[in-house]
């Protein structure tokens, strides 16, 4: 018996195991505040070795929790990746990939699940604040897909007129969104500079509104994304420039919302997840975070893509100052989120599994074999397990080791092309540097293996395979 058949009967013992288990015993169903950073790169924060600025909130909450360092997004683009987040399905299972564009024709399915339609069966208050990017004709907004309320923008804010990069008449006038409707339609470059701090003060707001029953916050911040934007508050104070000084307000604006559960003596009975959609957005230079010593950034498939900061934190339950070299993707959030709340799991097929005791480090047994990390329209470019990962052949964009742009403006990508499939010993080789394909031939062909059953199921570009578990987007 090879290694990863091995791991598949571990595997179906141990969800057997999960699903013939009660659910999490706990006497209250405990909040949860699940916080996005946008581009926010593996290398961006203090605790993950960051330097030039200062991040003590973000440290801290790890201090008080566990810090994750394998923790992968589904996609390294912003509404693939959102996706994955909050249904807990591969995003091309969905038809979405990419970064859906204003006044798009497509958007999440309104008869998909999001984990706020799952807290809602258990009553729980309902928020969004922040980039949606799921689409933004009504059908597709929060309001439509189980959030109570709504504050943000519905897609990047570089979508812009006045982004540097933006050709004239590419994109419409930039709409500050509350609920299912324009607050303001056409920010302004101040009004970004307040972004941060509004997404923060609603954030409390809420909290504060739903302290007496248990609440779901999903705060979704548009920095560090290009265009960088800071408060006067936090402008020019760090030593590594603006990028430093938004990621100091992104800090201090965590710090907000756990001294609020702290003063409202909710600290104890909520859950705080705080990750990344993705790696950064490397061309933008020093407007670009770091993806530490991870290969690439967003828009790849290789470890600085899609490898991003994960810090659990939940007192009693998460053990404190506490480090996890765990392989897990975002797609099992929901599920897991699921299981504290002792929530029904959505009626349509998903591909998040429960991680709990993974999370809590009570358990070591995974339920997943791999991880497939797809990347274009639907392109299989990688499959991930513990020890390996298989880089199969495709095109993808990098700045070569020559440095970014400045100043907001980006440096220009090439495009390398593939031309065999590759294969890496994560736990030896995270960076990427080494290519062991012809010495493990045998890891090489179970992985080639599950890469077809994936391509079985949710297609492939690359190969010409059409999948036959996809669904279709919400179409207008």
């Amino acid at each position: 018996m090879t290694r990863i058949q091995s791991l598949f009967r571990i595997a179906g013992l141990a969800i057997a195991a999960w699903v013939n288990a009660p659910v999490c015993a706990v006497e209250s169903r405990p909040n949860i505040v699940l916080i996005v950073a946008d581009d926010l790169g593996y290398g961006d924060l203090g605790c993950y070795g960051a330097k030039g600025y200062q991040t003590p909130n973000l440290d801290g909450l790890a201090a008080s929790g566990r810090r994750f360092t394998n923790f992968h997004v589904a996609q390294a683009v912003c509404t693939a990746s959102r996706v994955a987040i909050l249904t807990g399905c591969y995003p091309n299972r969905l038809g979405l990939s990419g970064a859906l564009g204003p006044g798009s024709k497509i958007g999440l399915h309104p008869e998909e699940t999001t984990i706020a339609e799952v807290l809602q069966q258990r009553g729980y208050a309902t928020a969004a604040v922040g980039k949606w990017h799921l689409g933004d004709a009504p059908q597709f907004l929060p309001t439509a897909q189980g959030f109570g309320s709504y504050f943000g923008l519905p897609y990047s804010n570089d979508m812009w007129p006045r982004h540097p990069e933006a050709r004239p008449g590419t994109y419409p006038p930039l709409p500050l969104m509350e609920d299912s409707r324009v607050l303001k339609a056409d920010l302004q470059p101040a009004d970004q500079e307040q972004l941060t701090t509004e997404y923060t003060e609603r954030s409390v707001r809420f909290i504060e509104s739903h302290r007496s029953e248990p609440f779901f916050l999903y705060l979704a911040y548009s920095m560090p994304h290009v265009p960088l934007y800071v408060s006067s508050k936090f402008k020019g104070k760090t030593e590594r420039g603006l990028f430093g000084d938004v990621l100091e307000e992104l800090d201090w604006s965590v710090g907000q919302i756990v001294e609020t559960l702290r003063r409202l003596h909710l600290e104890e009975n909520t859950l705080i997840l705080f990750t990344s959609d993705n790696g950064p957005w490397l061309s933008y230079g020093d407007h670009a975070g770091s993806a530490g010593a991870m290969r690439e950034g967003k828009g790849t498939s290789w470890e600085g893509g899609t490898r991003v900061p994960c810090i659990v934190s939940w007192p009693g339950h998460i053990p404190a100052d506490s480090t996890s070299d765990t392989l897990l993707m975002s797609i099992d959030l929901l599920p897991s989120i699921a299981h504290i709340a002792n929530a029904p799991l959505p009626p349509k097929k998903i591909d998040g599994m429960n991680v709990w005791p993974l999370l809590t480090g009570t358990d070591a047994a995974h339920p997943h074999p791999a991880y497939f990390v797809y990347y274009g329209r639907n392109e299989l470019q990688s499959v991930l397990t513990p020890e390996w990962k298989l880089v199969l052949p495709h095109t993808y964009r990098t700045l070569g080791g020559t440095p970014g742009g400045r100043d907001g403006l980006p440096a220009r990508y090439s495009q390398v092309k593939m031309s065999g499939p590759e294969l890496y010993n994560l736990r030896n080789d995270p960076s990427e540097t080494r290519n062991v394909a012809e010495q493990f031939p045998a890891p090489l062909q179970e992985l080639l293996e599950l890469a077809e059953k994936a391509r079985a199921d949710l297609g492939d570009d690359l190969t010409g395979k059409k999948g036959s578990g996809v669904r279709e987007p919400g179409r207008l």
